[in-house]
């Protein structure tokens, strides 16, 4: 490797992109095609960046094996920025295998902590804890370690593990004030925002506040019996019923848990259950069978009794019931919790994040457009969704809950 190419990399890895670019703006042989893309990347400039990139990969010679492997890596990177989650994973997974067969442990461990990323993104939590236990943080520099404690960080929060999760932020925070790049510091801050903003609503006899995260994981380990709006399921401290795939089921469930300990008056329910239709003898019929089902899918957790309007959730034990909300509930909140981190995603991206399908996720997207909650930018398969500003809550509850179906 020549002078300027060594120079152009340290430049690189310090932060100084301007300096890089000036070493190698000029020259068209791999490093530098692979040195410009990655500085494009930093700038921002993601559609030059990957087209280098490719060049670059296409330059390098079969025996050369461990610098296409980096630019694979480089340009999965730029796809995760992209929110393009369909970039083959098992094409950044041999890459990994290639870099690390050859010794190149710390961009192994970068293309690991990419996978993590993208697996987070998707809420394949277990994968991606699987993965993050087979890195050892000890030997990585400062932007490396940022890179491992913000995805140390991500599963916490995402496990509702809060301590963990402040305590991976601030060493996340101290290794990006050694790396002396902005744009880790950035990042970091952004992350440690989550904590410290309304993470859900708790509704409870007849009143309703907000909830930071932190909040959130202690009335999830209190003895109380909680109805949880944000991931479809009722749970207390040890059982969890999942009722993602029953939403009728759940919403007799939450109408139940907002009203306890009073009873929910039998026509309030057929509301609320099957979306405001006016109550006859059916709907009755239909809400008794209902509410059978309900009842033997609580049995563990909760009974419920008949009373002369309607009927009452009663927990076993001597115990509250609260409902666990999302901050702010509207049409769509899914899609609108995905686009919140500031970036832009396709449709595509945002229907395999989701679970949904790409067809459902289109048109919550023209809805959201048309009520000016979203915007797009490029065309056909360039396409990208947005939001024009960023709302002032977290999402991490809202991103591994499938969309209720039915």
């Amino acid at each position: 490797m020549d002078s300027l190419i060594t120079a152009a990399a340290r430049a690189l890895a310090a932060g100084d992109l301007l300096g890089a670019l000036k070493r190698v703006a000029l020259r068209d042989d791999a490093p530098a095609l692979a040195l410009r893309g990655i500085a494009m990347a930093r700038l921002g400039d993601f559609v030059r960046a990957k087209n280098l990139l490719k060049r670059a990969g296409r330059a390098f010679g079969p025996r050369e094996a461990v610098a296409r492997a980096r630019c694979i890596v480089a340009e999965a990177e730029i796809a995760l920025v992209l929110r393009d989650l369909g970039f083959p994973a098992r094409t950044l997974a041999a890459a990994r295998a290639t870099l690390d067969a050859h010794g190149d442990r710390l961009n192994a461990v970068h293309a690991a902590c990419l996978e993590i990323r993208r697996l987070l993104l998707i809420g394949r939590l277990d994968e991606a804890e699987r993965m993050l236990a087979n890195i050892d943080p000890a030997p990585l520099p400062p932007a490396l370690r940022v890179g491992h404690e913000l995805v140390t960080a991500g599963i916490a929060i995402r496990r509702l593990r809060t301590r963990p999760a402040r305590d991976a932020l601030e060493r996340a925070d101290a290794a990006a004030r050694r790396a002396g790049i902005g744009a880790l510091a950035a990042e970091v801050e952004s992350a440690a925002r989550l904590l410290t903003v309304p993470a859900a609503r708790l509704i409870a006899k007849g009143g309703q506040r907000p909830l930071q995260l932190d909040e959130v994981e202690a009335v999830m380990a209190s003895k109380a019996l909680v109805v949880d709006a944000i991931r479809y399921v009722v749970r207390d401290a040890r059982t969890e019923i999942s009722l993602t795939r029953r939403p009728v089921l759940f919403a007799l469930a939450r109408a139940l848990g907002e009203a306890w300990p009073n009873d929910v008056p039998r026509s309030a329910l057929i509301s609320r259950a099957f979306r405001g239709k006016h109550a006859d003898e059916s709907h009755r019929a239909r809400l008794r069978v209902e509410i059978g089902r309900l009842r033997r899918a609580l049995t563990p957790l909760a009974d419920l009794s008949a009373t002369a309007d309607g009927f009452v959730l009663e927990p076993r034990g001597r115990r509250d019931v609260v409902v666990l909300a999302r901050p702010v509930e509207e049409d769509h909140a899914e899609v609108l919790a995905c686009l919140a981190d500031g970036e832009a995603w396709s449709s595509s991206a945002l229907s395999l994040a989701l679970g949904a399908s790409q067809r459902t996720v289109q048109r919550a997207l023209d809805t959201l457009a048309t009520a000016g909650k979203v915007q797009s930018y490029g065309r056909a398969r360039a396409r990208r969704w947005m939001m024009p500003t960023v709302p002032g809550f977290t999402t991490a509850l809202l991103l591994p809950a499938p969309m209720p179906s039915g």
